[in-house]
């Protein structure tokens, strides 16, 4: 049975089939062959029961939040502000792409969002400034991952939808792993930088009256996550209510600047209905997978198979971690994410481990997804929006990042408290 499933899994992947008819094949496929009871049948019930669960309503109203600031020309503000307050390290302005990617990432919920904004608004500093162009652009690739690690996160919605976890509990744990990973790429850079000066560009000069004046660009951001995620945590909003204060916040913040027209809105709800169609169908699939997975008994199956290889939990917990990163080389991490969650959140529940914890560790690990060639999203969306050369330059440039995600995955293997210690404080 696993055999099969992998098979046609990769098969139809191999095809370029869509992600959501992969998940639903799939589905179905098993529950022909192996269900004695036609499964089938339960996919109106279970899509509506899903459709109607409060949490997912967060996801486009995310979605929308993303599209207006991304719309707004906030973006560019605070990369000029924060270019005044962090360039003068060794790296210059790629230190101000990783330092707006963290503030973006807490704003827009999207890895691909944060890469392409960042990204367009950066770009032009290679050649004006003469920074060594791979591993400027592996700042942005790598920068954008953290879209999914700091909160708030779609993908922690969707996780925990799939593993009945907090999402409150989900956003505080991605906290401490997210501002650990992303000093972890400022280092990279600084080391990079101290080996080869000439890579970090022309030095950045700002003065104490230049960064000051430049603070009210950094308001719009701290303030949407202060609304967003400080509501949730106040008391004063679920996830998906204070994901709706974020997008009126935002409306405000368009407003003030003058950039709330009718046709800018008509382009963020357009994209807005676009991605969340797209996501909704996966998302439910994924759910009518993990319904038919427990049903044949696929998920006690690889539960037996990986027992019987007779290791401790921490080895099977590495024996993931690597699976993940070879899946990651041909899989986009979203799909990823919705494949492997239903399969691994049992396994990993019945080997003593904390979900919240590991959906952190998940959600660095669809990180490296984003980042690893051929496949890595964010590789592409960087390269789109460079617009020339070769995708060589942003993959060669994004390996250090790389190596930096293994270090705190190492990290979190080794001290889950990083993940837990928040959580379990004021959980």
């Amino acid at each position: 049975m696993l055999g099969s499933a992998t098979s046609l899994l990769f098969g139809l992947i191999s095809l370029s089939v869509p992600i959501a008819a992969v998940v639903g094949i799939l589905a179905l496929a098993l529950a022909a062959l192996y269900s004695p009871m036609p499964l089938y049948l339960a996919i109106g019930d279970i899509f509506w029961t899903n459709s109607i669960d409060f949490i997912l309503i967060a996801v486009p109203l995310f979605i929308l939040m993303g599209e207006i600031l991304l719309r707004a020309g906030i973006a560019e503000r605070m990369y000029g502000a924060l270019s005044h307050w962090i360039s003068w390290l060794p790296g210059g302005l790629m230190h101000s792409n990783i330092g707006a990617s963290t503030l973006f990432a807490a704003t827009s919920g999207s890895s691909i969002a944060t890469a392409a904004t960042v990204g367009t608004v950066a770009m032009p500093q290679i050649a004006k400034k003469g920074y060594n162009p791979s591993l400027f652009m592996g700042t942005l690739a790598a920068g954008g991952t953290l879209g999914i690690l700091i909160p708030p996160s779609i993908n922690m919605i969707v996780y925990a939808l799939l593993t009945d976890t907090s999402v409150p509990k989900l956003y505080l744990a991605g906290f401490l792993p997210g501002a650990i990973l992303a000093g972890l790429f400022m280092l990279t850079v600084l080391i990079a930088c101290l080996i080869r000066p000439s890579w970090g560009g022309k030095p950045e000069h700002s003065t104490w009256a230049m960064r000051l004046r430049s603070l009210p660009d950094l308001v719009p951001p701290i303030g949407i996550f202060g609304v967003v995620v400080g509501s949730i945590y106040a008391g004063l909003a679920t996830p998906t209510e204070a994901a709706s204060l974020g997008v009126i916040a935002s409306l405000a913040l368009a407003a003030w600047n003058g950039s709330l027209r009718i046709e800018m809105l008509r382009l963020a709800i357009e994209s807005t209905m676009r991605t969340t169609a797209m996501v909704m169908l996966i998302v439910f699939a994924a759910v009518f997978l993990n319904f038919v997975l427990a049903v044949v008994g696929l998920t006690d199956l690889l539960a037996g198979f990986i027992n019987g290889l007779g290791l401790s939990p921490m080895q099977t917990m590495i024996v993931i971690v690597i699976a993940f990163m070879i899946l990651g080389c041909f899989m986009e991490a979203f799909s990823l994410l919705l494949i492997a969650t239903p399969l691994l959140a049992p396994i990993v529940a019945g080997l003593g481990f904390d979900l919240v914890w590991f959906g952190i560790l998940m959600m660095l690990m669809l990180e490296t997804a984003l980042i690893t060639p051929p496949i890595g999203v964010n590789l592409y969306v960087i390269q789109g929006v460079r617009g020339k050369g070769s995708i060589n330059d942003v993959i060669i440039g994004s390996l250090p990042f790389l190596a930096a995600l293994m270090v705190m995955i190492a990290l979190l293997l080794a001290f889950p408290q990083i993940a837990l210690w928040l959580p379990d404080t004021f959980g």
